[in-house]
């Protein structure tokens, strides 16, 4: 990393130099001015940071003069909050930091860059690894703590699920329950179960050694808002709510699907466990229609089968439009609305009094979008078809809470989808921003993809500069190729360009801050230091 400050005063120099040895940067001189310098940053591969793995070496490419700019407050109150996401594995399942140095530089870095803070996932894996209510918190406060003392803002994600991507569980005891009782987990049609989350239809059974989950994640909140009192409503500023799988609010209808697939499958529905069948019964017995109770639909496809399969979800004639259609999308989306409904309101009442912003995340599930039965959201929970807005729900119950709601996808394009899947990220996108507007839910962008290219950024910007203000943004993740050279520089010019947005007449620099100094300045990647 390498930055100058060229024909600049002593008291900019200074300056600078203090913001660059804050980061661990040399200064020397030569005939031109001062120049910063570190040679070399290493991250690891995969989804952590390791000593060992990709080198990055960052260079100076550019040199421009700066003139400071007047922005108006009107323009600040319109600034979208910038987060990126820590490693998923930043604290090891051994409860200490991951790859503590090379988090602290990137940390420094990110600062420099004007970053708002950082997104951190905390497990429940990990947290309450051995015995219920035996908490350890060490690793996350240890990490906090270097937040904190970089000066960003922390954003926390409450993960009450597992991931095998990141290779942390569920924790041991639940894992142990599980065993003896497998119907506490998802189940699809052949039996096969869904091990990363609980089965939302246990939340108000006492399946966990006489405690409901939704008891035991009340427990897990109050301990954390007790452990990180003295950050909560400063440097933490905003707490989401894990709602199933991978924190979305969705059933795992995604589980069978194949990766080598270029067209994904419709999913299967998660109706198969003994507590969601028992529900289902009941709910066919108080409609009067107990045959309907006894089973999800039968014509329904495989994970991979394309809509046209089968016969519950073909455009015409398909059984989604029947009575029963009807009947058994309605109470299995009404039970995924009523789960989120536990979690923020307990979210709501543990930390409402706070000061931070509570959020949920709703999945972008835009495959087969642009057919009349939207099949893939159907099996993931939502229904939402050409003849019914399934979001109107979900936004109202957000609006109660008082709620943020994070949508992903924000990177992705109608033009970036094979045709065959008959996908629309953008229409799904514009439907469910316009149900939070219209119910006064704030939305907090995401991208959906760990590598994205230029154009996924100019989507991103689109979407962040258009009428519809995000409150935030969240860009997923740290890691080996957040820092290469591949990806860092278009980073960081992505950053310039939501710091320094288009000019108002009233933004314009007025005549006596027009004739100060220009500092010039040589960023590496695109970053920039300003000097006052």
């Amino acid at each position: 990393m390498e930055v100058s400050v060229i024909g600049s005063s002593q008291a900019k120099i200074l300056k600078t130099d203090l913001a660059c040895r804050e980061l661990g940067l040399l200064s020397f001189k030569n005939g031109s001015g001062v120049f910063w310098r570190k040679s070399k940053i290493s991250f690891g591969r995969s989804s952590g940071l390791r000593n060992s793995g990709v080198r990055l070496t960052l260079k100076a490419v550019q040199t421009e003069a700066i003139r400071p700019q007047k922005i108006s407050r009107r323009q600040s109150r319109r600034g979208v909050r910038l987060y990126v996401g820590l490693p998923l594995d930043a604290v090891s399942s051994c409860n200490v930091v991951n790859h503590a140095k090379a988090i602290a530089v990137g940390l420094k870095a990110l600062k420099l860059l004007g970053v708002e803070g950082v997104e951190l996932p905390i497990w429940w894996g990990i947290v309450e690894k051995e015995a219920m209510g035996k908490y350890d918190w060490s690793g996350y406060l240890a990490l906090v703590e270097m937040v904190h003392k970089v000066g960003l803002k922390l954003h926390v994600s409450l993960c009450f699920h597992g991931s095998k991507h990141a290779k942390i569980p569920l924790p041991e005891w639940v894992i142990k329950i599980g065993e003896q009782n497998p119907s506490i987990f998802f189940t699809d049609r052949a039996g096969q179960q869904y091990k990363e989350c609980l089965s939302l239809a246990v939340d108000e059974i006492p399946v966990l050694e006489g405690k409901t989950p939704v008891e035991v994640y009340n427990d897990f909140c109050e301990s954390f808002k007790s452990s990180f009192s003295s950050f909560i409503g400063s440097t933490i500023n905003g707490i989401s709510m894990g709602l199933g799988p991978d924190c979305e609010l969705r059933y795992p209808s995604h589980q069978g699907l194949s990766r080598s697939s270029k067209v994904p499958g419709v999913g299967e529905f998660q109706c198969y466990d003994k507590s969601m069948l028992a529900l289902l019964k009941e709910h066919g017995e108080t409609t009067g229609n107990p045959l309907w109770g006894l089973g999800g639909p039968h014509d329904a496809p495989a994970y991979d089968a394309s809509p046209s399969s089968n016969s519950f979800f073909k455009d015409h004639g398909g059984s989604w439009e029947s009575p029963y259609g009807d009947y058994f999308l309605s109470w299995y989306s009404s039970l995924l609305v009523r789960h989120a409904d536990r979690l923020l309101s307990l979210a709501s009442s543990a930390f409402g009094d706070s000061e931070v912003a509570i959020c949920g995340k709703v999945p972008l599930v835009h495959q087969w979008y642009k057919t009349r039965s939207h099949p893939a959201e159907l099996t993931a929970g939502f229904y939402n078809t050409q003849n019914r807005d399934g979001y109107e729900a979900i936004a109202k119950m957000f609006a109660r809470h008082s709620c943020k709601m994070i949508l992903p996808g924000m990177d992705l394009s109608d033009e970036g989808q094979l045709q065959e899947g008959l996908s629309s990220p953008e229409q799904l996108l514009g439907q469910i921003w316009s149900a939070c507007k219209k119910h006064g839910v704030e939305v907090s962008g995401e991208n959906s993809s760990n590598t994205v290219a230029r154009d996924g950024f100019e989507q991103i910007r689109k979407h962040l500069s258009g009428e519809d203000v995000a409150h935030s943004f969240f860009y997923q993740r740290m890691g080996a190729y957040f820092f290469s050279p591949e990806h860092f520089p278009s980073f960081t010019q992505f950053v310039r360009s939501m710091k320094q947005p288009r000019m108002h007449a009233d933004d314009l620099l007025s005549d006596e801050e027009e004739t100060e100094e220009p500092v010039a300045v040589t960023s590496e990647s695109g970053i920039q230091m300003q000097t006052a």
